[in-house]
């Protein structure tokens, strides 16, 4: 059984409050008590519980984090930054996956509320608006992440997608490329749909056309099924340059199409990803990607959240990052 405060107060034979204020204000104790007292914990071997004392006083050393998903490792890196920002200030930090489902998410947010962290970092899917206010209500700082706060409402770090996604396009078409594609979803995502507006500026001001390929996710396996409709059509259908929504699609095209050497890459397709995750470098083709700072970007988010806990009248801000193109072999001419 553990012991309790109680327990060492009978032992160090003074009140539960004398071992409070021990423990809390030892100035204000005593000597005499202070050494009894000290003696007993050691006796009975007291663990103090700075978690029920944290979350009485309303106030909590842990921060928690919701990502969008558990498989991709941009969302590692940016949880890497996060944890070695909160680790610098002391703090401990908690993460989930909502793995794209809304019930899931509202389950960690609501979670985190009860254990009144100090702020919660959110990479969100679908419509969060309601689940923020809350938060906001309950005095929790939410800071969005990979994802631009449009309305101001909340602060975000993020990178310009749609800038990235202009990017990742135009260089496509300056390597003679007529038949983009863009192979991506769910459009729900506040991501996919800005890499996808992007891409369908540049194509536009090019005058090429740009096919959407649509995939229920942002997976590896939803990658590797899009391959495969594709390599389903004649080859004079087939696009001849692809910007996929992130790398783990782009590397799951990749992995189906130049399969058996069913297709070269580039030769015949020139594929683009989003992330610049650590795989993207060392696939069968190394694949031209934009890069996000992932870990740039949680290190980011979490100094905000820890800026609005000590100043709550602080207006939202954006952070929003500029695309960087890695050009690989999976582009070459």
């Amino acid at each position: 059984m553990a012991v309790r405060i109680r327990d060492v107060a009978q032992r160090a034979g003074v009140s539960v409050g004398t071992v409070s204020n021990v423990l809390n204000r030892p100035d204000e104790v005593s000597p005499d008590s202070v050494e009894r007292v000290e003696r007993a914990i050691r006796e009975l071997g007291y663990v103090r519980n700075d978690a029920a004392r944290q979350l009485r006083a309303g106030v909590s050393a842990t921060v928690g984090f919701v990502v969008l998903g558990s498989q991709n490792p941009f969302y590692n890196d940016v949880v890497r930054g996060a944890q070695d920002e909160a680790a610098a200030g002391g703090l401990a930090m908690l993460s989930g996956s909502s793995d794209e489902d809304e019930a899931r998410q509202k389950l960690y947010l609501d979670l985190f509320r009860q254990q009144q962290v100090r702020g919660i970092l959110l990479a969100p899917y679908g419509d969060v608006l309601a689940d923020l206010r809350r938060l906001k209500r309950a005095g929790i700082a939410t800071v969005l992440v990979d994802r631009f706060s449009a309305d101001h409402e909340f602060s975000s770090v993020s990178l310009d997608s749609v800038a990235g996604g202009r990017l990742a396009m135009e260089h496509l078409i300056a390597r003679s490329r007529r038949r983009a594609a863009f192979v991506g979803g769910p459009f729900g995502l506040r991501q996919v749909s800005d890499r996808l507006e992007g891409a369908r500026a540049a194509a536009d001001d090019a005058q090429v056309p740009l096919e959407v390929v649509p995939t229920s996710g942002m997976t590896l396996e939803d990658g590797l099924a899009a391959g495969e409709r594709l390599l389903a059509r004649p080859r004079r259908e087939r696009p001849d340059a692809i910007l996929a929504a992130n790398d783990l699609i782009a590397i799951g095209l990749l992995q189906s199409l130049v399969e058996g050497g069913r297709l070269l890459v580039p030769g015949e397709i020139a594929l683009v990803g989003f992330d610049d995750i650590p795989f993207a470098a060392a696939a069968a083709v190394p694949l031209t990607t934009v890069r996000q700072p992932g870990r740039q970007i949680g290190r980011t988010a979490l100094r905000m959240v820890l800026e609005e806990v000590s100043d709550p009248l602080s207006l939202p801000r954006q952070t929003v990052f500029p695309p960087e193109l890695v050009v690989r072999r999976s582009t070459e001419r």
